[in-house]
């Protein structure tokens, strides 16, 4: 889903390190080092404006690489680091967005069974943010 309409797809290092933190057993992180399509990047000089939000290091580092490159959106679940990219005009987008857009560009038949595995394995989305997003495309 992230590829979708992408044709580039950048990790900073700091998030590589988070990811890494759930272990070696993890399927994100044995899958990470198998995707050619990812591209992973040294963390960037976090931009001062970002920084006074006092985000974690994964979220800054996604932010300003996303202000720094034109076109580009941030991949962000994180209630404050949302609030940061809408602030500084940084184009965000969220997991659910990406499951809602690989919906309506045919790639997933059906949003919500993705969205449910997203809940069983421990992202919190309320019933009704799922509800509503679900209405969005026909679900």
């Amino acid at each position: 889903m992230l590829r979708e309409g992408s044709t580039e797809v950048v990790a900073p290092e700091p998030v590589l390190l988070e990811i890494q933190a759930h272990g070696a057993d993890d399927p994100t992180v044995k899958a990470i080092h198998e995707l050619e399509w990812l591209k992973l990047v040294p963390a960037p000089v976090v931009d001062p404006e970002i920084d006074a939000w006092d985000l974690g290091a994964g979220e800054s580092a996604v932010l300003t690489l996303a202000a720094l490159e034109q076109g580009a959106w941030a991949v962000i679940d994180d209630r404050e680091a949302r609030r940061c990219a809408r602030t500084l005009n940084i184009p965000v987008i969220g997991t659910l967005g990406l499951v809602l857009l690989a919906k309506q560009l045919g790639q997933v038949p059906l949003a919500r069974p993705v969205v449910e595995h997203l809940r069983i394995s421990g992202m919190y989305l309320s019933d009704q943010v799922v509800n509503e997003a679900l209405a969005r495309v026909g679900e």
